[in-house]
C-alpha cells in the first residue's frame, strides 16, 4: 500500500498539477495558493465529515507535534508558492532540477536523522547523482537557488510528516486549516484578477482536489516507507515534469543540463539494481532463538 500511495502522489505531482497549474496563468502564484489552501480545507472538512473523523481532528495547543505540524504547514505553504512560480514563469526545468534533487537530501536526512542504513551500491547511486548536482552548480555558474529552495523544503517536510504520529488525512487537515485564517486574509484584501470567469472558477476550486489528495497520499507512503524508498520513488514526478516542460511546453534542455539529468538517471538505475538485487537468507544454527 505504501508503493501504492507513493506512485499516486508522484504520478500526480509530476502530470496533473502542473498543468492544472499553467491553466491558470492569469491568477498570481500568492492568489492560487490561497484557493489552494480555501479549497483544501473545504475538501478536507468535507472528507473528515463522510469518515467520521471530525472528533478526532487535532485541536493546536502547546504539545510538542501540533507545533511540528505547524511547522510543517508553513514549510509546504514556501514549497507551494516556490513551486507554483517557477510553473508560471517558465522556469519548470528549474522546478524539475530541484525536485530530481530532493531525493538526495531525503537519502541524507534517512541517513543522518533516523539512522537509516545505505549499502555500498546505494552509497554509488547518491554520489552519482551528487556529481550531476555539483554538475549543474558548474554549468549554470551559479546556485540553482530554486531547485534547491524546493529539494531542501519538501524533503525537510516529508522528514517532519514521517516523524509525527498522526493519521496522514487529519495531520493534512490540521496543517491546511491551520493556514485558512491566512490564506482568507490575504483573499479579502487581494484585487480579483480580470477575466475570472465560471473556467477559471471551476479550476479554483478544483485546486482543493489537486492539492489535498496528493498531500494525503504521499503522508500515507511516508508512514510506510524508509524514507530513502521514498526518495528514490520521487524521481517519477520531476521525470514527468521534466517531459512537460520540453516536449510539451517547449522549454530548452542545454546540452549540459541533459548531462545533470543523465548522471541522476544514472544513479536511479544503480539504486533500483541493488534494490532489486536477491538477499541472503542467514541460516540459524539448531536451537539458536535469537533476533
Amino acid at each position: 500500500m505504501g508503493l501504492i500511495y507513493a506512485l499516486g502522489a508522484f504520478l500526480s505531482w509530476g502530470l496533473v498539477v502542473p498543468v492544472h497549474f499553467r491553466l491558470l496563468d492569469g491568477v498570481p502564484a500568492w492568489g492560487i495558493l490561497a484557493h489552494r489552501i480555501v479549497w483544501s480545507s473545504l475538501f478536507i472538512a468535507l472528507l473528515l465529515l463522510a469518515l467520521g473523523l471530525m472528533r478526532r481532528a487535532p485541536r493546536f495547543t502547546l504539545q510538542r507535534r501540533h507545533a511540528f505540524l505547524l511547522l510543517s504547514a508553513l514549510i509546504i505553504a514556501g514549497n507551494w508558492s516556490l513551486y507554483l512560480w517557477a510553473v508560471q514563469n517558465g522556469r519548470m526545468l528549474e522546478a524539475s532540477l530541484g525536485y530530481f534533487i530532493n531525493p538526495l537530501v531525503n537519502v541524507a536526512l534517512g541517513a543522518l536523522v533516523l539512522r537509516e542504513s545505505l549499502r555500498p551500491l546505494q552509497l554509488a547511486a547518491v554520489a552519482l547523482a551528487a556529481v550531476g548536482v555539483v554538475a549543474a552548480v558548474a554549468a549554470a555558474g551559479t546556485l540553482p537557488w530554486i531547485a534547491l529552495a524546493l529539494a531542501v523544503s519538501f524533503a525537510v517536510y516529508g522528514l517532519i510528516r514521517k516523524l509525527v504520529p498522526i493519521d496522514p488525512i487529519l495531520g493534512l487537515g490540521a496543517e491546511t486549516f491551520a493556514l485558512l485564517p491566512i490564506a482568507l486574509a490575504y483573499l479579502a484584501v487581494a484585487p480579483t484578477p480580470p477575466g475570472q470567469g465560471t473556467r477559471q472558477w471551476l479550476l479554483l476550486m478544483l485546486t482543493g482536489v489537486t492539492t489535498a489528495v496528493p498531500l494525503m497520499w504521499f503522508a500515507a507512503a511516508a508512514s510506510r516507507l524508509k524514507l530513502s524508498t521514498i526518495g528514490l520513488l520521487q524521481y517519477i514526478a520531476p521525470s514527468c515534469l521534466l517531459g512537460l516542460s520540453v516536449l510539451v511546453y517547449g522549454e530548452a534542455l542545454p546540452p549540459s543540463r541533459a548531462l545533470v539529468f543523465g548522471l541522476i538517471w544514472a544513479g536511479l538505475a544503480l539504486y533500483a539494481l541493488d534494490a532489486a538485487r536477491p538477499r541472503p537468507v542467514v541460516a540459524r544454527a539448531p536451537g539458536d532463538c535469537t533476533g
